[in-house]
């Protein structure tokens, strides 16, 4: 579906996707390289679990959050890829801090 330019450089990247090894290019976004191995859907939603990809692809529509290298709701939009790079798609609401039952977030933001 998608194709990558073809004077488009980049050394070759292989970044692990739900389990699974991908190639991708130095320089693209986490979301670039998702879609060119053809994978469309980045998340479910919380409530009905309808799938969710990729809208604006400038970090304002938070339609292609992801978990990466374990830190959840990260905007693969604006995430480089770099080797060895652990992507998992996230299904559903992110998980609550246990301590208080709020949602769950990033190191440094409140």
């Amino acid at each position: 579906m998608f194709a990558r330019l073809p004077e488009a450089g980049g050394s070759a990247v292989d970044i692990v996707v739900d389990g699974v090894t991908v190639a991708a290019r130095s320089g693209d976004t986490v979301a670039a390289a998702l879609l060119l191995a053809d994978r469309l859907a980045f998340r479910t939603t919380p409530v009905g679990g309808t799938p969710r990809g990729p809208l604006c692809l400038m970090g304002v529509c938070y339609d292609c959050l992801v978990t990466i290298d374990g830190l959840p709701n990260r905007q693969a939009c604006l995430v480089t890829v770099a080797p060895g790079m652990r992507i998992d798609t996230q299904r559903g609401a992110r998980p609550l801090d246990a301590a208080d039952g709020r949602p769950a977030h990033l190191p440094g933001q409140r």
